[in-house]
């Protein structure tokens, strides 16, 4: 299996200094860091790890919600799935990832709602992303199937 690669040159210290990762596998952009932003409510403009663990989380969990929905007999039409991962502080000292939510609104062929459901939680328990997350004490998931 392939292994995928990031990086980023970062500058400063935490609080006046930034950052640039590069995803290089894909060759896709290089994206702006920084702790001030990654602790404020608005990004302006900069990502931050959890953005990129949400766009894992969710690109993951929508391959392994239409594998299970496959292997139910079922065939998926359309997923939506949004992750939003929380960032708050650690009881320990420092910051950790508090929740995160995953949000799934789905329409698949030859499987019913509790089919769908059914599938939605196995996709949570098997995707990859969820197995690396499970230090994180509160992974939710609202699932929601559209006949």
């Amino acid at each position: 299996m392939p292994t995928r690669s990031a990086r980023t040159a970062w500058t400063g210290g935490l609080q006046d200094g930034s950052g640039q990762v590069e995803l290089v596998s894909s060759g896709v952009g290089k994206y702006d860091v920084s702790f001030p932003k990654r602790s404020a409510d608005n990004a302006d403009g900069t990502t931050s790890p959890e953005e990129l663990i949400a766009a894992a989380h969710s690109s993951c969990y929508s391959m392994a919600l239409s594998a299970q929905i496959g292997n139910a007999g079922g065939t998926p039409q359309s997923l939506d799935v949004t992750a939003d991962v929380t960032l708050g502080p650690d009881p320990a000292g420092g910051f950790r990832i508090s929740k995160i939510k995953l949000t799934v609104v789905g329409r698949a062929a030859g499987i019913d709602e509790a089919g769908f459901l059914a599938a939605a939680e196995a996709a949570k328990a098997g995707c990859p992303v969820s197995k690396a997350l499970t230090g994180v004490d509160d992974i939710e998931l609202d699932a929601t199937f559209e006949a």
